[in-house]
């Protein structure tokens, strides 16, 4: 039986140039089609450097990340030289959520070959994942505007982060996530980290019983260095924290009866009273405007209960974001922002939670409580 003119000509173009093939099987959404169709050209030994980046794209388009990644690293080892290769490896590392090494792939792709299409736009796209704004929008700009058909709608969501009055959530893990290996020696050492001794400190001079139990919530628990502080005097202690590095560090400390990865202010959906004891050390220098903290620590709180937390002092009246980009709050804001959602201040003191470059930051150890308690 003969095949028709169609099949027939589909069946040549295979033939004549499988790689255009499955490419533009790809760009029609079907990428299960051209995954076939490149692995079999390369396990018959065809197909050169094209033929795997090409693969590379078809396997992470069908979801087949971990596979995609394999061969995207045994193609820069063939190719090492090869700023495709390199791209694509960059892709797939995206994909996987590997950013620092994405990005590092990513740039290198562009070193060899500053011209190379799509690699700026998916440098952007690992940047914004990063909640590196500025460098996003940098790279979505020298991308092009036929690089993507979602560049505007990229350029616009990074736009719109970077004029949130917080850091983005994205920036806020990815910078943990990085620092999660030596945070403890890092902090306790190189920055001479004193909040959770501090708080502790301040809970005492308000006369918290260390001989009863409490459950406690440690907000940005990180690895555990506040929770450690606060231990003996736990009943429950939970911890919530956005990097899943620094959880799992926690986690290891076996302190806490509950870890969870969320966002700090989604950690307060549905809230109860629950708590006697919220901590945030040095944890709120993420966020500019602490409205929707302060709320949900309000419903958060036992009648009885206190927020001990940390900030950077500014000097102005209200919040600002400092050259390390992180927030620091007056004492103003935080008095009035502390009234408006129903909390008192039973305690403001003056305190260097830690060090920058060797030399001491400026900040406040704050008590809140509901208003019930609280004498003035």
């Amino acid at each position: 039986m003969r095949l028709s003119s169609t099949m027939e000509n589909a069946r040549l173009a295979v033939d004549d140039n499988p790689v255009a093939t499955a490419q533009s099987e790809l760009a029609q959404g079907r990428a299960h089609d051209a995954v076939r169709l490149l692995e079999g050209l390369l396990a018959r030994g065809g197909g050169g450097l094209l033929a795997r980046v090409t693969l590379v794209k078809a396997l992470l388009a069908a979801g087949v990340k971990d596979k995609a990644l394999a061969l995207a690293r045994e193609s820069t080892q063939l190719s090492p030289d090869a700023a495709p290769a390199a791209a694509v490896l960059g892709e797939a590392l995206l994909a996987a959520g590997h950013l620092p090494a994405a990005i590092g792939e990513l740039q290198r792709s562009l070193r060899l070959d500053p011209e190379l299409a799509g690699a700026r736009y998916l440098l952007g796209c690992a940047w914004l994942e990063a909640g590196e704004m500025e460098k996003a929008l940098d790279a979505f700009h020298a991308a092009g505007d036929d690089t993507a058909p979602d560049l505007a709608a990229k350029i616009h969501e990074a736009e719109l982060a970077r004029s949130r009055p917080r850091s983005d959530a994205r920036y806020v893990r990815h910078l943990f996530d990085q620092f999660s290996a030596d945070y403890d020696v890092r902090m306790l050492g190189q920055l001479a980290y004193s909040a959770p001794s501090i708080l502790r400190q301040l809970a005492a001079l308000l006369g918290v019983d260390s001989h009863r139990r409490h459950a406690i919530l440690d907000l940005g628990c990180g690895t555990g260095l506040a929770g450690a502080a606060f231990q003996d005097l736990a009943d429950v202690l939970h911890g919530v924290d956005l990097s899943p590095a620094m959880v799992a560090r926690a986690r290891a400390r076996g302190i806490y009866d509950r870890l969870e990865v969320s966002d700090l202010e989604a950690a307060f959906a549905g809230a109860e009273p629950a708590y006697d004891l919220i901590l945030a050390a040095d944890t709120l220098v993420y966020l500019g405007d602490l409205a929707n903290v302060f709320s949900g620590v309000a419903k958060s709180l036992l009648p009885a209960g206190l927020f001990l937390f940390t900030v950077e002092a500014a000097q102005g009246e209200d919040y600002e974001l400092g050259p390390k980009r992180r927030w620091r709050h007056s004492e103003a804001y935080l008095r009035a922002s502390a009234a408006c959602a129903n909390l008192d201040v039973a305690g403001l003191i003056a305190c260097q939670p830690r060090s920058e470059a060797g030399n001491p930051v400026e900040g406040f150890a704050v008590a809140l409580t509901p208003q019930s308690r609280a004498s003035g």
